[in-house]
C-alpha cells in the first residue's frame, strides 16, 4: 500500500509521434475516476518540454519529483530516450553511477512490461516465471500503428476505456 500516488505528466512540447498531452490527461482522469483510490491520487501536470536527453534527463525528472515531495520515481526502460541514441537501460544505470546522498528520492526501475497468458496479468521478467511463448508484448510502434488504423487495443494491453480514448483521439 502507498500513502499516495502523484501522476505527474510532462505536458509541454513532445515529439510529433508521442501521445498528445490532452489525450494523456483524458486517460489519466478516466483511470482515476474508474480505478484508482481518488483519496490517494494527485494528478499534477509538469509544464515543460521533453528534451529526450536520456540519462541526464532522468536525473532531472527525479530532482523535480523530489522537489514536489515524492519519495519514489519510476524509471522505465529508455526513460527520456529517443530512437536508439541511448541504450535501453542507460537512464537506469546512471542512478547507480551518482552519489545516492545527492538525491532524496528512490528510483524504482521498470523493465519491459507484457501480458502473460499463464499469469493472466501484466508482468515483467522480474515477476513472471513463464516461458516467452506465453508472453504478449506490444511495442509503441505496434500500438501507434493499430491506433492509426482505427483498431481497438487488446484488453491484454490496456483497459477498454483507455483504448477507446486513444483510438478516438489519434488520427
Amino acid at each position: 500500500m502507498t500513502d499516495g500516488l502523484m501522476i505527474h505528466p510532462i505536458v509541454g512540447e513532445v515529439k510529433a509521434d508521442d501521445i498528445p498531452a490532452a489525450v494523456r490527461m483524458k486517460c489519466y482522469k478516466t483511470l482515476i475516476e474508474k480505478y484508482y483510490n481518488k483519496n490517494r491520487v494527485l494528478l499534477n501536470v509538469l509544464p515543460m518540454a521533453m528534451r529526450y536527453a536520456g540519462p541526464r534527463e532522468a536525473i532531472h525528472h527525479a530532482i523535480i519529483r523530489q522537489n514536489f515531495g515524492c519519495t519514489h520515481i519510476i524509471i522505465g526502460r529508455d526513460h527520456a530516450g529517443v530512437g536508439d541514441y541511448y541504450g535501453t537501460y542507460d537512464a537506469q544505470r546512471i542512478f547507480h553511477e551518482i552519489d545516492q546522498d545527492d538525491l532524496q528520492i528512490d528510483p524504482i526501475m521498470f523493465d519491459h512490461a507484457f501480458f502473460c497468458r499463464k499469469c493472466k496479468q501484466m508482468v515483467s521478467v522480474k515477476t513472471c516465471p513463464h516461458d516467452k511463448r506465453d508472453h504478449l508484448f506490444f511495442s509503441g510502434t505496434k500500438v501507434r500503428e493499430m491506433l492509426k488504423n482505427g483498431e481497438d487495443l487488446p484488453e491484454e494491453f490496456t483497459r477498454k476505456e483507455i483504448s477507446e480514448i486513444l483510438r478516438n483521439s489519434i488520427v
